[in-house]
């Protein structure tokens, strides 16, 4: 069990961090090769139309390399970047260091896989990292504040894209 201690953060509301999970692929041998099927692409559409009308200005995309990732994050049609850090079998602790979680300013979207997108926000939420599944196509949204001078990770939403 991974444990993270968390600084303590400068400012309230520094950072926003979006941990989306790319929608159903195919099945496949090659794993980052595997593309969406056709309900993963209306899956994806759901969410990215839900998301375009939350996002913060300027939020950074950081996408996995995978296919399925990819046609995940594309359906947003904004720009994003591909990080490998966020890969199929990366870490959580990984994720949120690539993410600059707790200190980035603004809003970072990450497109990304289990257990991997779980493992970072159970970080977060519990302090350890425990068994926390995103639905394929789901996200997760967090944001971080000081209260009586302690750091607090806040949950603002959770949703599925059977749920939009």
């Amino acid at each position: 069990m991974t444990t993270l201690t968390l600084p303590i953060l400068r400012t309230e509301n520094t950072m926003e961090l979006i941990l989306w999970r790319h929608a159903d692929a195919q099945e496949g041998d090659n794993d980052m090769a595997r593309a969406l099927t056709a309900k993963g692409r209306k899956q994806a559409e759901t969410m990215a139309s839900w998301l375009r009308a939350r996002l913060p200005e300027k939020t950074r995309i950081l996408v996995s390399p995978a296919v399925r990732a990819l046609q995940t994050a594309e359906a947003l049609q904004l720009d994003h970047e591909v990080i490998s850090d966020i890969a199929p079998g990366a870490i959580g602790e990984r994720l949120l260091s690539a993410a600059g979680w707790p200190d980035a300013r603004g809003a970072v979207l990450m497109v990304g896989h289990q257990p991997t997108l779980g493992e970072a926000a159970s970080l977060l939420l519990f302090g350890e990292t425990r068994a926390l599944n995103i639905k394929k196509g789901g996200l997760l949204w967090l944001t971080n504040r000081v209260r009586g001078g302690q750091p607090q990770t806040i949950l603002r939403a959770a949703i599925s894209p059977e749920l939009v």
